[in-house]
């Protein structure tokens, strides 16, 4: 609960270039960039995400090399100040904090971790971090019907 030191580095993205990586979305998520994109929703979902084998949505990522669709060349997330809220709450997703094992993992990956300008984030706010990833995880299979 006293925190732990971390700072997104810039032109980093190595939580977002990883082949195959999978972002759950939640309905928030998918309102709000579609929003963004001047998008109905189901129309943004079908352009930019596709479904789990067991039917959740989740971003598309490129066929060219499995990575994020919003993932530029030089590392940026394109739609930082909207990311899903899965992406928003790495390096504190229940996986990685599951055990000192994934945990020391995550630290030898991401940077933000061990960097000199990282601030601490007090263990409340990784709580809210961690619930969201997990409602996140759940994510949803069909859209609700206003």
């Amino acid at each position: 609960m006293k925190g732990v030191p971390f700072t997104c580095q810039t032109n980093c993205g190595k939580c977002c270039d990883e082949p195959n990586g999978i972002v759950y979305l939640s309905t928030h998520d998918a309102r709000r960039i579609s929003q963004n994109f001047n998008m109905d929703v189901l129309e943004w979902l079908d352009r930019d995400c596709t479904k789990t084998l067991d039917g959740r949505y989740i971003l598309k990522s490129r066929d060219s090399d499995g990575i994020c669709i919003f993932l530029s060349d030089n590392k940026q997330c394109t739609i930082y100040s909207i990311r899903p809220q899965q992406c928003a709450a790495y390096p504190w997703w229940s996986e990685n904090l599951a055990t000192e094992r994934s945990w020391n993992k995550v630290k030898d990956e991401c940077p933000g971790l061990t960097a000199e300008d990282a601030i601490i984030i007090e263990g409340s706010s990784i709580k809210i971090h961690v619930l969201a990833d997990r409602q996140s995880s759940k994510g949803f299979r069909i859209w609700p019907k206003d």
